[in-house]
């Protein structure tokens, strides 16, 4: 049986889209990591409101209301940082996909390419065998008459 032409190719191919893989997965672990930042810096952030709400129905000085003021201030500022990182991650995390979801079909082109020269490599050799055995039974037939 002849090998397919082209497996050097599928070869490469397999070998590109497990990269891909590779990638994809790195970017969702990322992508989640920096949305688990966000979850607790927004967590965070509600705590400390609860804290000043507290401290307010008990009375703070002005020093303290602009302490508080400017906390949530940088806190706020993390958080759209945080956030702008999540939307930077998801659309890595998409463009992965793709990319990975082009390297597969790219694959499955080159699998039913290989699937198609296996099944002509079988036909041809059926053919050649049962030309073998139509030409032992045609001599054998040719024996018996003589």
């Amino acid at each position: 049986m002849k090998t397919f032409p082209l497996q050097t190719l599928l070869d490469l191919s397999n070998a590109n889209m497990n990269g891909a893989a590779r990638e994809l997965g790195l970017c969702l672990a990322s992508e989640q990591e920096v949305s688990k930042t966000l979850e607790m810096l927004i967590q965070y952030r509600d705590e400390y409101d609860n804290r000043f709400r507290d401290a307010t129905k008990n009375g703070i000085t002005r020093d303290e209301w602009r302490n508080y003021q400017s906390f949530f201030g940088r806190l706020d500022e993390a958080i759209n940082h945080q956030k702008s990182l999540v939307e930077t991650s998801k659309q890595r995390t998409a463009n992965g996909q793709q990319e990975w979801l082009d390297k597969r079909n790219k694959v499955k082109a080159f699998d039913k390419l290989a699937d198609r020269h296996k099944a002509q490599e079988v036909r041809r050799e059926y053919k050649s065998e049962q030309r073998e055995q139509d030409e032992h039974a045609a001599k054998t037939f040719r024996m018996k008459e003589q």
